[in-house]
């Protein structure tokens, strides 16, 4: 007689219970960046929208930065380190291609031996960090994950690249998620077009960079292309989101994008339809663009901004490198 494997299963719901942040040390203005691409501060404000951007110190990594943030997120929201069981990890700037940023940020936050592991989906990392955490969660191979988008893209810019340079910033977003009576994540929309892996993305690898072939591998984008895929694709990609969450736009508390460029997200919030209640997150204006921190940060600050936000529903989008993308609402906590 052949043994029947034993399964699990958990709860049926889950929720973000609290958000943690950490930013870069350093205000940097648009006015020390535009020299090297022979730029102006009206230039970006106006193509962009940003006026500052937050970068870390040289001895601060995407580590340190994660572990700040995760260890606000699971402070606040009340719950025992050592019942984090899972962490989750999205950041492409990890100064070591192994060991994982997570594990030693579980260790960092109390987690040890939480389950950790890093995932590489650029600006939808986060989005995609909370869809596996909530299907985990509910799954039974989790009670409580720890997701946080962390990022030092200053170690991979190059500035005088016109093309990104003066966009990025650095900065952690943590979010803890765990267990709801009620849903708190709706299913997400995410996919991804390899198609379109040149639009945005490093130029060169570490090989080459050892042999001499290329010089240190820096960010760059083809910024038309990615604009107008980001418009028109990524606002279809939102009201699915919204569809699969059996919501129209006016349910939209809080809409809370990756924090690419303020005229996209002006744009997305004309498409959509949103209604002037509807709070729109632009951290990009003083953060930058922090790819897989820049939703949790925004996030954080919304929060913090606008407490009675708390209990609603928001529509959250990230796309960037791969192409790849991921869309969902959440409850905000």
């Amino acid at each position: 007689m052949t043994a029947t494997l034993a399964q699990v299963s958990g709860p049926a719901y889950t929720r973000i219970l609290s958000y943690g942040a950490a930013r870069g040390e350093n205000a940097v203005p648009n006015d020390d960046l535009i020299g090297p691409i022979d730029s102006s501060d009206e230039w970006i404000r106006q193509r962009t929208g940003i006026i500052t951007r937050v970068r870390a110190d040289k001895g601060t990594d995407a580590i340190d930065l994660a572990a700040l943030a995760g260890a606000e997120a699971i402070e606040k929201a009340g719950v025992p380190a050592d019942q984090v069981d899972l962490v989750i990890v999205a950041t492409i700037s990890n100064p070591k291609q192994s060991p994982s940023v997570s594990a030693i940020v579980a260790d960092r936050v109390g987690a040890n031996p939480a389950a950790a592991y890093d995932i590489n989906a650029a600006c939808a990392g986060y989005a995609y960090a909370v869809t596996q955490a909530d299907a985990l969660i509910r799954a039974g191979a989790a009670r409580y994950a720890l997701v946080i988008g962390t990022e030092k893209l200053s170690d991979i810019v190059d500035p005088t690249d016109r093309s990104i340079s003066f966009l990025l910033g650095d900065g952690a977003g943590a979010a803890l998620i765990g267990p709801s009576d009620t849903p708190g994540i709706a299913p997400a929309v995410w996919g991804s077009d390899g198609s379109k892996a040149d639009a945005v993305g490093m130029n060169g690898t570490l090989t080459e960079f050892r042999d001499g072939d290329v010089p240190w591998p820096t960010l760059r984008q083809e910024g038309q292309t990615v604009f107008r895929w980001a418009v028109w694709e990524m606002a279809k990609v939102a009201r699915e989101a919204l569809d699969r969450a059996g919501l129209q736009p006016e349910d939209i508390a809080a809409f809370i994008p990756h924090q690419a460029n303020m005229r996209i997200i002006d744009e997305f919030a004309k498409q959509l339809k949103l209604p002037e209640t509807t709070v729109i997150a632009r951290d990009i204006e003083t953060t930058g663009n922090t790819s897989a921190a820049s939703i949790p940060l925004a996030s954080h600050r919304l929060m913090a901004e606008h407490p009675e936000l708390s209990g609603g529903l928001a529509l959250q989008i990230g796309f960037g490198a791969g192409l790849v993308f991921a869309a969902q609402v959440v409850v905000l906590p």
